[in-house]
C-alpha cells in the first residue's frame, strides 16, 4: 500500500484551495461527483463554493453559527448544511439551490428550503434516493428521515446509537448509509426504513465511517479521544483505519499511519484509494496494492454485481 501524507487543512480533495486565506476550522467539504465544484463549511460561520481545477472561491454564505455539515444532492443540483445551535441560535438545517451555468459566481444568497429539527441537535445529514427526503445523525444517537421541504419528521430511530452520531455515508445508489458514533460502533441503515442492516462494534469512540464502492468493505476511523492522546501509545490510542467486511461482520485488516485519532475518511469513487484526515494535522492519502483487488471477500464463492 502506498500512502502519501500532506501537511495543512484537512481538506480530502487535493486543491489549492488548501493554501487559500479560509480562517477557522474547516467543519466539512463535499465535493461534486464530476469534480467542477466543491462546497465547504467551517466554524467562521461561512459556506463556501468552490472551482476544484483552480481553488478560486467562486461564491460564500454567510450565517450567524459554524456550519456542521455539508453535502451535495445526488444530481449536484443542490446542498444541503447544518448549522449549529448557539447564542440563541437554534440549530437549521437548510438546502440550497445550486446554479450550474456559467462559472458558478450568480447564487442565491436565500436557501431554497430551511427548518430547525425539533429535539436533539442534528450533526450530520446527507440526501437519500427518496425525492425531498434527508438522512440526519443527532448528539443524541438518533437517525432520522425529514422532508427538507416542510421540515416534517417523516420517521426516526431513536435508538440508532448510544452516543453521538459523528458520521453518515451514503451508499453509490444512496438505498443505504453507514454511520459512526461515539458509542464505539458504526452501523450500515436502510435509508427508507431506517432498520439497522449491520453492525460493526470496536473498543475506541469512531469519528468516521466510509464505504468502498466496489468491495464489500467498510473503512472506519477514530481513536481515543484528544484530550487523552498525549498520555496514549500508538498502539494504545487505536488510531488505525479499519477495515471490515460490509456482509460478515468480522474486521480483516488495519492501516497505521496517523499519531492521533483519525476524524474523517472519505474512499475514491471508483475505489481505487482512501484518504484519512487526522487530529495530527495529516492527510494520509492511500493507494491500494494489487493484492487488495485480487483478494475474494467472499471466498470461492461467487458473487454477481
Amino acid at each position: 500500500m502506498v500512502t502519501t501524507e500532506l501537511f495543512g487543512l484537512l481538506m480530502l480533495t487535493v486543491s489549492p484551495a488548501s493554501f487559500f486565506p479560509y480562517v477557522q476550522k474547516k467543519i466539512k467539504r463535499h465535493p461534486i461527483a464530476e469534480s467542477r465544484f466543491m462546497i465547504s463549511g467551517s466554524a467562521d460561520n461561512q459556506l463556501r463554493l468552490w472551482n476544484v481545477a483552480n481553488g478560486k472561491c467562486l461564491y460564500t454564505w454567510e450565517f450567524p453559527t459554524a456550519v456542521k455539515r455539508v453535502a451535495f444532492s445526488e444530481d449536484d443540483k443542490q446542498v444541503v448544511c447544518i448549522t449549529e445551535q448557539r447564542m440563541g441560535h437554534q440549530c437549521a438545517i437548510r438546502v440550497f439551490n445550486i446554479n450550474r451555468s456559467g462559472d458558478g459566481t450568480k447564487q442565491s444568497k436565500e436557501p431554497d428550503h430551511m427548518f430547525n429539527p425539533i429535539g436533539s441537535k442534528a450533526n450530520v445529514c446527507a440526501f437519500t434516493a427518496q425525492p425531498g427526503v434527508i438522512v440526519t445523525g443527532h448528539e443524541s444517537g438518533k437517525v432520522a428521515l425529514f422532508n427538507y421541504k416542510t421540515g416534517e419528521e417523516i420517521d426516526n430511530n431513536e435508538r440508532a446509537h448510544g452516543d453521538v452520531v459523528t458520521d453518515l455515508q451514503m451508499s453509490p445508489d444512496r438505498t443505504y448509509c453507514i454511520t459512526s458514533s461515539k458509542d464505539k460502533s458504526a452501523r450500515i441503515h436502510d435509508t427508507k426504513t431506517l432498520d439497522v442492516i449491520k453492525t460493526f462494534t470496536t473498543e475506541t469512540p469512531l469519528n468516521s465511517a466510509a464505504i468502498a464502492p466496489d468491495k464489500p468493505y467498510v473503512l472506519l476511523g477514530g481513536g481515543q479521544e484528544a484530550m487523552s492522546v498525549t498520555t496514549t501509545s500508538l498502539r494504545q490510542g487505536k488510531f488505525e483505519t479499519r477495515f471490515w467486511h460490509k456482509v460478515f461482520e468480522e474486521e480483516v485488516g488495519r492501516v497505521k499511519g496517523h499519531f492521533g485519532p483519525i476524524n474523517t475518511i472519505a474512499v475514491h469513487p471508483k475505489g481505487i484509494s482512501y484518504s484519512s484526515g487526522g487530529e495530527d494535522g495529516f492527510v494520509r492519502v492511500h493507494h491500494y496494492d494489487d493484492s487488495y483487488f485480487k483478494t475474494e471477500p467472499y471466498g470461492d464463492l461467487q458473487i454477481d454485481t
